[in-house]
């Protein structure tokens, strides 16, 4: 099966950046991931929220995706978020991700015009065709993409898309996740607070913001979600949320040994000097 190509915990992996955000760090790729591989996760999510990847251009998209793979070879799973505000951006950056070796796709649905059912179909069903036959997931999270992918769109796109292998689910509470918790495809959950819950009700994984600085604390929370684990990655996720969350993840995985910069791109900022001092995380 295409989707048993993917499974366990996968870091949103954040991107490494420099002169102010302005551009790649590409230095820090290897270490970071080796981090990464020392916390236990399975694989990287590269390019996604986390990861900034809606804000870099197309060209950087692509070289922070090459930039990955490579220094991954023969180790995590690397996993490219792929969704832009077009179709033809689309399309280019899933071909792009077979091509250079990627082991899967990930597409949210292009934010800011609410398409309709057919649209959004015909969408997914262009970036599933670019990379086939690599496995492709749906990535749903209507918080960020403004609104859900319809459980109608996810069923004709199986019937359309023989490479669908699943979803990346972030939406919350339960009630949002649970109805994407379907019979044949492969969930990844992307709020740890609903990991250890999902896992039993037969998710695949996580794909976690979380784990881009802490993969030891999700990847134990995976292979054994106790109640205490659970509320170390609640925790944590409720610490990093008090400041703008990627410059707070960057600071985090620095204090933790990796040599990455405080820098994101514009609009986003880095943490004020009194959030530093508030920022009370390791």
């Amino acid at each position: 099966m295409l989707s048993a190509m993917i499974r366990g915990v996968f870091a949103a992996a954040l991107t490494p950046l420099r002169d102010g955000g302005a551009a790649l760090d590409e230095e820090a790729v290897p270490p970071y991931l080796s981090f990464l591989a020392e916390g236990g996760v399975d694989g990287v999510l590269v390019g996604g929220t986390t990861g900034e990847g809606i804000l870099l251009s197309l060209p950087e998209r692509q070289v922070l995706l090459e930039l990955f793979v490579s220094a991954a070879a023969g180790g995590l799973g690397v996993a490219a978020h792929c969704g832009a505000q077009s179709s033809a951006e689309t399309v280019a950056l899933a071909a792009h991700a077979a091509r250079v070796g990627a082991d899967a796709v990930a597409v949210i649905p292009p934010p800011y015009y609410p398409l309709d059912d057919a649209a959004l179909e015909a969408h997914l069903a262009l970036a599933a065709a670019a990379c086939a036959p690599l496995p492709f997931y749906a990535y749903e999270f209507a918080a960020r993409s403004g609104y859900a992918i319809p459980l109608a769109v996810i069923e004709r796109l199986r019937e359309r898309a023989p490479n669908l292998a699943g979803l990346k689910v972030s939406d919350r509470p339960w009630e949002k996740l649970e109805p994407y918790l379907l019979e044949g495809l492969d969930i990844f959950v992307g709020a740890e607070s609903l990991l250890a819950r999902a896992l039993a009700a037969g998710a695949a994984g996580a794909v976690s913001g979380l784990a881009s600085c802490y993969p030891d604390v999700v990847s134990a929370l995976a292979s054994e979600p106790t109640a205490d684990r659970s509320d170390q990655a609640e925790s944590l996720r409720a610490e990093l949320d008090r400041f703008p969350f990627h410059a707070a993840c960057k600071v985090v995985a620095a204090r933790r040994g990796v040599p990455i910069r405080a820098d994101v791109r514009a609009p986003l900022r880095t943490l004020t000097p009194a959030e530093l001092t508030q920022l009370s995380l390791p």
